[in-house]
Order: structure tokens, then C-alpha cells, then sequence
């Protein structure tokens, strides 16, 4: 059975500016200003006052799911740019020593299992990378650029055509936090 209406309503904090633009919103804080586009999606977004209305008339399984979805979004900005995003990612290694160096926007893996080869990873967005001795930190106030991000580093070091269960090297995520230091 359909419902007539599904909808959910975020509540702005006083110190966030939120603008909604048709379907596009924008969000502005102590630590930034995020904007993202939501014209694909086949449902309400009405600004009203501090709070903003996420809605759906009569809608299917996909609708319903998208609702929730873009609350979630929507509340991710909003933490991003008041308190930002951090991933903590570990430096493992037991034979061959792993270097790693941030050169420009990109990180570069060196001696991964004795390779010669360095792995290269892109950093994406406007995200910080911090590389201390054996660990590396990934900060931003878009969550959807830090951990895809760190998501690109750890998939970078995963081991191939040897038994994961030997070869445990690698730079594996172990912390993801609210907040950047």
C-alpha cells in the first residue's frame, strides 16, 4: 500500500546559513560552505524558516528510500561544515618497510610488498592528507570526498594473487571521527 505523503524535516542549528535554490542547496558554517545539486531526484525540497522539508506525494519504494537519502545528505552538511570530518588510516607493514609521501594532489606508495613501482592515489575535493610515521590522517568537511579518499588509499595497498591471510601488509582505515583537530 502506497502512502498519500512521506516526508522528513531537518532542523538548521542558529550558527549554519542554509539556502535552498529549487532543488540545489547550500549550506554555510564556521568551517566552510558545501553546495549539492539534488535535480535528479523526483522529490520536494521546500526551505522553511530554520527547517527544511524533504517530501514525496505518493510515492514508490525508490521515493521513499530518496527521502531518507537526501536527509541523510543534508544533515551530513551541516556536520561537515560546523565540526568537519577525520579518518585515521594505519601504516602496516612486516617485511618490506611502506613509505609513503603527499606530493601535490596526489600520495604516493612506495615499497608496497617490495614493489619498484610507486602506487599512486589521487586526493579528491578539498580534502587535507597528513602523513605522520605510521599513520595517515584524512580531513575535510565533505564526507563524501574524505572517505572516498581514504577508501582510494586503503584500496590501493589491498593485496593480489597472494593469501590476504600471510601478506597483511598495507594502510588500513581504523578510526573515523566527527570533527577535525
Amino acid at each position: 500500500m502506497r502512502l498519500p505523503e512521506v516526508s522528513r524535516t531537518v532542523e538548521v542549528p542558529e550558527d549554519i546559513t542554509l539556502e535552498v535554490v529549487g532543488k540545489t542547496i547550500s549550506v554555510k558554517g564556521a568551517k566552510g560552505s558545501l553546495t549539492r545539486d539534488f535535480s535528479y531526484a523526483p522529490i520536494n525540497i521546500e526551505g522553511e524558516g530554520k527547517n527544511v522539508r524533504i517530501s514525496a506525494k505518493w510515492p514508490r519504494k525508490k521515493e521513499t528510500a530518496l527521502v531518507g537519502t537526501i536527509h541523510s545528505h543534508i544533515n551530513n552538511m551541516i556536520v561537515g561544515v560546523t565540526k568537519g570530518y577525520t579518518y585515521k588510516l594505519k601504516i602496516v607493514f612486516s617485511h618490506f618497510p611502506i613509505s609513503v609521501k603527499l606530493q601535490g594532489k596526489s600520495i604516493h606508495i612506495e615499497n608496497f610488498t617490495g614493489e619498484r613501482r610507486p602506487r599512486s592515489v589521487e586526493i579528491i575535493g578539498n580534502v587535507k592528507v597528513q602523513i605522520e610515521p605510521e599513520d595517515i590522517i584524512v580531513q575535510g568537511i565533505n564526507l563524501e570526498d574524505v572517505s572516498q579518499t581514504a577508501a582510494n588509499i586503503e584500496q590501493s595497498t589491498k593485496v593480489r594473487k597472494k593469501d590476504p591471510r600471510v601478506f597483511l601488509d598495507g594502510i588500513y582505515v581504523y578510526e573515523r571521527n566527527e570533527g577535525m583537530a
